[in-house]
């Protein structure tokens, strides 16, 4: 998985300067290989709107990149004897999610762009909380069935003092139903069975308690008892498989849909914060940068020095953190001249 990039910056009438200034001078370092990010013309509204907007959507941004973590790792979960290929269930509107990326386009029929910003954040944040709500249920009725057959399935594992001896002994092995005998078990090491089988049969009272290595098991034979426990095992291994398939396709259908969901909120966030910043009428140009790893910090520097002019004093403390500027408050959050989101695929690697 990879790490990449989303910014914009003021474009000019064709929006092409900005893009074809950033592209030119990383592409020439092979700093990192760039797409444009189509986003359509949306309603601005007030700006006080988009200032509480810019609020709700960093929080709806970590929210939804929550869940679609927690539907990828769960995947991870159901396919346990597949893990090698969950990457390749992890898809967008039925592409692989770099496709997805550098390909995006805002999809209107779901989020109908003449409606309010504020109507469409509340779209996403419905679909992505529906998502999560559902994932609870799903995944606890699963789970649920799972523990009990992974509970029952290790009474078949282990050694004979721990193990259940359903499928050892019989029925013709017991005395049922005696006044005067009982049938004991008794578990005796492989190393002793012979020195077991030469002094078991005069053994009486006075013998010492464990002389001869073997541990008494305690077992009472119950016919209907054994028989409902190898039909519980059977009832939940059925219902663990039929239940299987079903859940994987909805965890692979929603997974598209919260993690589309995502990608529309990092594209609202852009829209937003590049209004705020460059104010309107509305001309930026929103770019999407795969980093080349080795180079990460090469990239920074040379996109800081492309983009400086759109905010000398914070990019002169960027080039200079030791710079003291008065006046000059940066947040923890990462900031920059130009604006900028980063969408972190890596957080989806469940391997």
């Amino acid at each position: 998985m990879s790490e990449f990039w989303l910014i914009s910056a003021p474009g000019d009438k064709t929006n092409l300067q900005a893009w074809e200034r950033m592209n030119t001078v990383t592409s020439k370092s092979n700093l990192s290989s760039n797409s444009k990010f189509h986003i359509p013309d949306l309603k601005v509204g007030t700006l006080d709107a988009l200032v509480g907007l810019s609020d709700e959507l960093g929080k709806l941004d970590s929210f939804a990149e929550s869940v679609i973590k927690k539907v990828a790792q769960y995947i991870g979960e159901v396919m346990e004897d597949s893990k090698d290929k969950v990457q390749e269930n992890l898809l967008a509107n039925g592409v692989d999610l770099i496709s997805y990326l550098t390909r995006f386009e805002w999809d209107m029929a779901k989020y109908p762009i003449k409606q309010p910003l504020k109507n469409i954040s509340e779209a996403l944040a419905k679909q992505v909380t529906q998502i999560e709500t559902d994932l609870k249920t799903r995944s606890a009725a699963y789970n649920n069935i799972k523990g009990n057959l992974q509970s029952l399935e290790k009474k078949t594992v282990g050694n004979l003092l721990t193990r259940t001896l359903a499928d050892i002994v019989h029925k013709e092995d017991f005395v049922l139903n005696s006044e005067y005998l009982i049938t004991l078990l008794v578990v005796v090491p492989k190393s002793s069975y012979v020195q077991w089988q030469k002094t078991y049969e005069s053994l009486s009272d006075m013998v010492v308690p464990r002389s001869t290595k073997f541990m008494v098991r305690e077992f009472y034979f119950d016919e209907k008892e054994l028989k409902c426990e190898k039909e519980e095992l059977m009832k939940l291994a059925s219902d663990k498989k039929q239940q299987y398939g079903p859940l994987l396709r909805w965890l692979k259908v929603n997974f598209s849909e919260a993690f589309v969901a995502w990608i529309h909120v990092k594209a609202l966030r852009v829209f937003v914060e590049s209004v705020l910043r460059y104010g309107l009428p509305v001309n930026f140009q929103a770019m999407l940068l795969q980093p080349n790893r080795r180079s990460v910090k090469r990239l920074r520097d040379v996109l800081n020095v492309v983009f400086k002019h759109l905010d000398e004093v914070a990019a002169a403390s960027i080039m200079d953190p030791g710079m003291d500027i008065p006046g000059l408050q940066l947040s923890n959050q990462e900031y920059y001249p130009y604006v900028y989101f980063k969408i972190d695929l890596s957080i989806l690697d469940c391997s």
